[in-house]
């Protein structure tokens, strides 16, 4: 089975080819990233994938003088864009749509997102679909983040017996998402907690802004941490931000506050400090830090309470390597290693939006492929998981 996927949910006009069949496995569990537990052998068949294309065209230097994604902006590059991505991919498939490897299945991402962008790649994948005389599978963009993890670091990859490692809490976060979700099986979610307000990367971005370093803010308070650490014995900035939430008997987050103290902090400061690298440096380490000792916090908690056998992330703010190394530190600390759920991560590369997740996503849920009154396929804007 050849399915080609579109991903327009933000500001990454997204493509993909992925081809799937069925082979022996080489080990029982598909997601790629380090575990606290070894793998396992097993005889069962599993399911072999390669991706045979995949394109990202990125729209990070036309938002960033807005210092965010410019909906109207990011629909119009998405329309100019889209025809030429998928060229690409073809291209470097080497498929053609009119000749016997012809795609036979076609994914997009519906929701959730900015409407605008998915419209466009809802009414292009739908158009597509009727050219080509193929189905059309609606894909969740969460459930794709949760499922990117289904996707090794190489081009071709396997996926087994998952269910074995079920029930899961997952924890998707980006810049606009952030939610706590059980996995019982694909397609049997319950969102356990969600932000009230701004999700963690639009608290980077926001807080880079307010710190003036650009969009997107995510790398750039990850960066300038980075290099205030190697500092820190130095220092003469203790700066203590709040942890929102973080002893509050549920699974919700609220970031809106820790941006506020934020700002409050930076106005706080005569000009001349404001500008310093050091200043910077050690209000986005401490930035960065609260957000990320509330995430772990908030998903150790629900992955006890639901005794989760796998803890797995998804997300643009997954690619951050402090959180990703802190995560893996705090579960070896807190569990004993016999019973410690396995940790998962996505490839960097695939925590940020792509259309290999989406395919993945459609592979999964291609019995419920539409052939006929595609008009129906709608872009949600708020459309829920469960």
């Amino acid at each position: 089975m050849v399915i080609l996927a579109i991903e327009t949910s933000c500001d990454d006009t997204c493509v993909a080819i992925l081809k799937s069949k069925i082979q022996k496995p080489k080990t029982e569990f598909p997601f790629m990233e380090t575990k606290v537990k070894k793998r396992t052998k097993s005889s069962s068949p599993s399911k072999s994938f390669e991706i045979l294309s995949n394109v990202v065209s990125s729209q990070v230097e036309i938002h960033k003088k807005w210092g965010g994604v410019y909906p109207s902006l990011a629909k119009r590059e998405h329309q100019r864009n889209l025809p030429i991505v998928l060229k690409t991919v073809l291209k470097e498939a080497k498929l053609a749509l009119s000749d016997s490897r012809r795609v036979d299945l076609i994914a997009v991402t519906v929701g959730p997102g900015l409407e605008p962008c998915l419209w466009v790649g809802v009414n292009f994948a739908i158009e597509l679909a009727k050219k080509l005389k193929v189905p059309l599978i609606p894909a969740n963009h969460i459930e794709a983040h949760i499922l990117a993890n289904f996707v090794g670091g190489n081009s071709k990859f396997q996926i087994t017996n998952y269910k074995k490692f079920l029930p899961a809490v997952c924890l998707v976060v980006s810049g606009g998402h952030t939610q706590l979700i059980l996995m019982q099986g694909i397609g049997k979610y319950r969102i356990l907690g969600e932000t009230r307000d701004d999700a963690a990367g639009e608290c980077f971005d926001k807080t880079a802004r307010i710190l003036g370093l650009g969009y997107p803010g995510g790398p750039a308070i990850a960066q300038q941490a980075a290099q205030w650490k190697s500092q820190i014995p130095n220092s003469k900035f203790q700066i203590c931000l709040p942890r929102p939430m973080i002893y509050q008997k549920n699974y919700d987050f609220s970031f809106s506050g820790l941006k506020t103290a934020v700002l409050y902090d930076f106005k706080s400061r005569p000009p001349k400090i404001r500008k310093s690298k050091e200043y910077i440096g050690a209000i986005a380490a401490e930035a960065q830090q609260a957000v990320i000792d509330v995430l772990i916090k908030k998903t150790l908690r629900a992955a006890k309470d639901f005794k989760a056998k796998a803890i797995i992330l998804g997300g643009g703010v997954a690619a951050n390597e402090e959180l990703r190394k802190q995560f893996k530190a705090k579960i070896k600390k807190d569990y004993n290693l016999p019973t410690a759920p396995y940790f998962y991560i996505p490839d960097s590369k695939f925590c940020t939006d792509n259309a290999v997740m989406t395919a993945i996503t459609g592979y999964y849920h291609r019995k419920k492929a539409q052939r006929e009154n595609l008009e129906r396929i709608e872009a949600k804007a708020n459309l829920r998981l469960e």
